[in-house]
Order: C-alpha cells, then structure tokens, then sequence
C-alpha cells in the first residue's frame, strides 16, 4: 500500500487535508472521481472530524506521500 495525500482546496487560503492509503495513484484518482458531487467525511492526522460536500471544493490535489520519521535524529 502507498500513502497519498489528497488536498481540497475551498480558495486560495483555505484547505483540508487528506491521507489515505491505496494501491496505485490510479487507484487514488478513482476513489475521488467515485465521491464527486457528494458527503464524505473523514478525519484527519489531528484527530478532527471532517465532513465536505465535494461540490464546494474548487481544486483537489492528489499526490504520493513519502512520511518523514521526525523522531530520528541526524548527524550533521
């Protein structure tokens, strides 16, 4: 499974967040053409409940996610 990170863009300041994991960005496109012009509800990486008719978003993004592990330390 990979990680993508689907963006839905309301205006040039306000946005929602998306991860999700699925086999292929092919796969991940579809899923998004599949919930057009309808409620989905999610919640994101904070623990907060979304919930968006996607009818109000102007722009979706969707792109592979490769998750940084922020615990390691690295050595300069």
């Amino acid at each position: 499974m990979k990680e993508f990170k689907i963006t839905y863009f309301f205006d040039e300041e306000h946005y929602i967040r998306r991860f999700i994991h699925i086999e292929s960005q092919e796969k991940a496109e579809e899923l998004i053409q599949s919930e057009r012009e309808q409620y989905i509800t999610f919640t994101d990486s904070r623990g907060i409940y979304h919930e968006l008719h996607t009818s109000n978003v102007r722009v979706i993004q969707i792109s592979e996610y490769h998750r940084v592990d922020k615990s390691k330390k690295t050595v300069n």
